[in-house]
């Protein structure tokens, strides 16, 4: 069997491990996304906090995929959970980076004059601050969600959802027909997905970064 033969065989079941695997990403970009705004917020004042939580989070990141999941099984058990867990804490390194770059680069002056004219500290950050920062924001949340595309394959070995259930049949089996298969139509479902969320962002970025501020 050819691969395309294997694909117009199992195309239904592609389908689904394709949705799986971009929706166990969309939900931990989501949680992603929100804690690392909020921890970018709430340290980007502070030059020693900022570069704690960006160590913090470069940290996590170094820490071998597989070796995550396996520290999260016992705890936690198999399947979602230690993949969500896992995507969401790797996930936040370049969000937290940005949001902080993002917010400590808004000009001053403009948070002064927003200040002059009587808005509150949550209303200077919410209306100047973080519409100012968006842009470096959206490039680390980009950033993270190519990251986890490929580190979600991983989460096979915690029965996790997605195509990577694919790529470990294939090597589990190696030397039978399909074997292959398996691992390409996998690696090339990720390639797929990445490029389509990746579109799906520089979209959002049109559509909510104003064009003098793209450049």
């Amino acid at each position: 069997m050819n691969f395309w033969e294997y694909l117009g065989n199992r195309h239904q079941q592609l389908l689904t491990d394709a949705f799986q695997h971009a929706s166990v990403v969309f939900q931990c970009m989501v949680v992603a996304t929100v804690l690392g705004v909020l921890i970018g917020v709430a340290t980007y004042r502070s030059e020693w906090a900022g570069n704690l939580a960006t160590l913090t989070t470069a940290t996590l990141l170094t820490i071998p995929a597989l070796a995550m999941i396996g520290l999260l099984i016992p705890i936690v058990g198999l399947g979602v959970p230690p993949t969500v867990i896992a995507l969401t804490l790797y996930g936040l390194l370049p969000i937290v980076r940005n949001a902080i770059v993002g917010l400590r680069g808004v000009d001053p002056s403009l948070v002064d004059a927003a200040k002059g004219i009587g808005m509150s500290p949550v209303a200077r950050l919410a209306r100047v601050e973080l519409p100012l920062a968006w842009p470096p924001i959206l490039t680390g949340i980009r950033v993270s969600t190519q990251m986890l595309m490929g580190i979600a394959a991983i989460a096979a070995f915690a029965s996790g959802p997605g195509l990577g259930n694919l790529i470990f049949r294939g090597i589990a089996s190696l030397g039978s027909k399909n074997a292959l298969n398996q691992v390409l139509a996998g690696t090339l479902g990720i390639i797929v997905l990445a490029l389509l969320f990746d579109a799906a962002y520089v979209l959002i970025g049109r559509l909510t970064i104003p064009r003098g501020i793209r450049g």
